[in-house]
């Protein structure tokens, strides 16, 4: 598997960045006139002249990303406008402007940049990684929406890139893997078992990672002795084992996983994930449910436990 990944310092905060990304618009909104080759203005100053997007502009600024965006790229940036920002609960802006609260601009706002410079004519459905390290999806039933925000000025051309406004601000997950898979429900076993092998806080760190995350049926398929046995406190260094093949570094996404990979998991072998039947498989799991995004990285759920040798 080729994985395309470059790393990029946004205010001194490193963002993986792995994208190549179709964005579109086919709704009835008319679209900015002129091309790239005619844009003369970075992706900055040109929202900044267009007068709609101040709100964005200041929280460029307080974010220290002023810079970044004025640079090479090129850049697709999805821009809220001063109206969907004003649709966020009252106070949240302010907020979010507090020097304090620096990191968390930093992850909403680069959840709506993604690498290179694409227009709406090639546009179609899919996801695509931000410069936040997460996904947006986009869908053209009905016109474009980027994760449900719909798209309502396309193509405003920048020298580094192009600008699609759009009327709601998107959020990123701001949970990391361990709460995400807790709140699913559906993880309670590997909770429990996270913590008896003392990986929690690791699996809560910046990472990032991706984990293949047994669901509770999954478990529950093992030999009812076998759960006991690694529960035992003589046994932490092998269920940590366990565990830790489940688990690699960065964020793989289900179509890179798709197209066949083996890759060193944090337990030190590998995994070899492949498609067969249309469904990507992680040795002999199933990915039943993909590209679930966290702060720190993204789970695939599984319906097998998967075991080293």
């Amino acid at each position: 598997m080729k994985v395309s990944a470059l790393v990029v310092a946004v205010a001194g905060l490193a963002v993986g960045v792995a994208a190549t990304v179709s964005v579109a618009q086919h709704s009835k909104s008319q679209p900015a006139h002129g091309t790239k080759a005619a844009a003369k203005a970075d992706i900055v100053d040109t929202a900044v002249a267009a007068g709609k997007f101040n709100t964005l502009a200041a929280a460029l600024k307080a974010a220290g990303l002023v810079d970044a965006l004025k640079g090479a790229g090129p850049f697709t940036v999805f821009a809220p406008t001063d109206e969907a920002f004003a649709k966020l609960p009252k106070g949240t802006v302010e907020m979010l402007l507090k020097p304090e609260n620096k990191d968390k601009l930093v992850a909403i706002l680069t959840y709506h940049v993604v690498s290179g410079s694409v227009m709406s004519k090639d546009v179609k459905p899919m996801s695509a990684a931000t410069l936040n390290g997460q996904q947006v999806d986009l869908k053209t039933d009905g016109g474009v929406t980027v994760d449900g925000a719909k798209v309502v000025m396309a193509d405003v051309a920048a020298s580094n890139g192009v600008i699609h406004a759009i009327d709601t601000v998107l959020m990123p997950s701001d949970k990391d893997i361990v709460t995400t898979a807790v709140e699913a429900g559906s993880f309670k076993t590997l909770a429990t078992l996270l913590e008896k092998a003392g990986l929690v806080d690791a699996l809560k760190g910046k990472g990032p990672f991706t984990v293949f995350a047994p669901t509770d049926e999954a478990f529950a398929k093992l030999p009812k002795e076998t759960v006991e046995m690694l529960l035992k406190p003589e046994n932490k260094d092998k269920l940590a084992a366990i565990l830790k093949f489940h688990v690699v570094e960065g964020r793989v996404f289900s179509p890179a996983a798709a197209k066949g990979a083996t890759v060193a998991t944090l337990n030190g072998q590998s995994v070899t994930t492949q498609t067969s039947a249309g469904k990507v498989m992680v040795q002999n799991a199933t990915v039943v449910k993909a590209d679930i995004d966290a702060s720190n990285g993204v789970i695939h759920v599984i319906d097998t436990v998967i075991l080293p040798k």
